[in-house]
């Protein structure tokens, strides 16, 4: 029989043996945190010496880098304040890797125009680049980027951008559109869904070589992966893949969707392949898909083509995401300052009815002859600001800018923004003023500040924005 003493002490004895257990393992947890934020430090440390004559910034933490000292939600307008306080070119580190954020515009200027090379590179864009892989006309790099924006704009040239034949596309889409704000009967509508049909369908004749109904399912079901994968890249979890890509590709959440919109936008874009595949006439291309499929087929002989079918889906996918966007976006922008400023309106519809009557739609030999609609068109492209931030870029060596060492590979995040609210440019900038773009006698002006969409590269949306913003304008005065 155990006695109760001896069995009172076996306990306290396996008490006490557990107590040191789990301190020895609370210690040991201890011990290799405390390593590997030394790991940490010291890795930073040795950047550091090889980022040594970086542009200053703010002072980054372990892992978080500045995060902390911005407001998610609101990161373009934080750094933006950022540039307040340390001027136009400083370091900002998204987690643990540090970008340079330009901002001004004459640091932006000087980097993406005077040295356009050596800021071409494409930086890291971590929404897209986990489905494109460096692939397509967004985010390829190098020579394969080169070609296919080579061919993309000449491409989009013959079809027409910005020619006649764009011209009529444009034309007959407005009337589709305004057909559907006059079924609202003068009621109250929020005008959001039409545009965005009206600026895809823009696209589709180009890409798709034919427009959609603005019931048809398929049609809709693309604008709401479009739609879908914009709300989220802007979103707190889309926030955080930017700023940590390695570890938040391994989180669930709902950024998660990011990539599974774009398998479903790939595989429409494959059906589309497929169906012009059976029917190609290489002496007759319908659309730009056509125009892809042709070039395949030169190029099959060659082992270092950068032209085949999977270059071909993403490239098609980046135009379509990307095209339709801005192009509605810029429309409802354009709507809702023209209501706000109703006497700018009053000008457009004098210089509407001066230059093209009521008879006919405007087209673009109409615009030397119309520097007010052209003014307009510009300055709602400016104030609207629909892509603040542009494409991140990177440095493709090491280069002295500004009399700092930016080393090959480095990112950078071009603030367009500040150019177009640049007050050495624009006399009133926070301010919608079309006469940003008007000399003193009433002619159109260009203004190298003027960067809506990209800097130091063809701007292949603009014309997609100003022809569908006059035929609107024009039509919406005729009904």
């Amino acid at each position: 029989m155990v006695e109760p003493a001896s069995l009172g002490s076996s306990c306290e004895g396996q008490w006490r043996q557990q107590i040191i257990s789990r301190m020895d393992f609370s210690g040991t947890i201890g011990v290799l945190l405390a390593i590997c934020f030394v790991c940490l430090l010291y890795l930073s440390s040795r950047k550091k010496k090889n980022w040594s004559n970086l542009p200053p910034g703010p002072i980054p933490l372990p892992i978080l880098g500045n995060m902390l000292q911005v407001e998610v939600k609101e990161l373009i307008k934080s750094l933006r304040k950022l540039s307040e306080t340390y001027g136009p070119i400083y370091t900002f580190y998204l987690g643990s890797r540090p970008c340079v954020v330009l901002s001004g515009y004459q640091v932006l200027k000087e980097a993406l125009i005077e040295k356009a090379e050596e800021f071409s590179g494409r930086g890291d864009f971590p929404a897209v680049q986990m489905w494109s892989n460096g692939n397509g006309i967004v985010y390829g790099t190098g020579e394969r980027w080169r070609q296919l924006r080579r061919f993309a704009i000449s491409t989009l040239k013959n079809f027409g951008m910005g020619k006649r034949s764009m011209e009529e596309r444009v034309k007959e889409e407005a009337q589709f559109l305004v057909s559907e704000f006059r079924k609202t009967e003068g009621k109250p509508f929020d005008p959001t869904f039409f545009l965005s049909c009206a600026g895809s369908n823009i696209i589709c004749t180009l890409v798709f070589g034919e427009r959609f109904e603005y019931t048809d399912e398929k049609f809709l079901t693309l604008l709401n992966l479009i739609n879908s994968n914009w709300k989220l890249m802007s979103s707190t979890w889309g926030q955080l893949l930017f700023t940590f890509p390695k570890i938040m590709r391994h989180v669930p959440g709902p950024h998660r969707q990011i990539y599974k919109n774009y398998l479903q936008l790939a595989a429409f874009v494959g059906e589309r392949l497929k169906m012009n595949k059976e029917t190609l006439d290489p002496n007759n291309p319908r659309d730009f898909i056509d125009c892809f499929l042709i070039k395949v087929q030169q190029e099959k002989n060659n082992p270092n083509t950068h032209f085949n079918d999977e270059t071909m889906s993403k490239t098609t996918v980046n135009l379509f995401f990307a095209g339709t966007e801005t192009v509605s976006s810029t429309l409802r922008y354009g709507l809702l300052i023209l209501l706000r400023h109703p006497e700018i309106e009053e000008k457009l519809h004098e210089e509407i009815d001066r230059v093209v009557g009521p008879h006919r739609s405007p087209c673009m030999e109409d615009r030397s002859r119309m520097p007010y609609m052209d003014a307009v068109l510009h300055e709602i492209q400016r104030y609207a600001d629909i892509v603040p931030m542009g494409v991140p870029h990177t440095v493709t060596r090491d280069i002295k800018f500004r009399g700092y060492t930016l080393p090959k590979d480095i990112n950078i995040i071009p603030l367009l923004c500040t150019a177009q609210a640049d007050p050495t440019q624009f006399k009133n900038p926070g301010c919608f003023d079309p006469s940003h773009f008007l000399d003193e006698n009433g002619r159109f002006k260009k203004n190298d500040a003027f960067m809506a969409f990209s800097a130091g590269a063809a701007r292949m949306e603009s014309p997609f924005n100003d022809s569908s913003l006059a035929s609107t304008e024009h039509s919406t005065d005729q009904g």
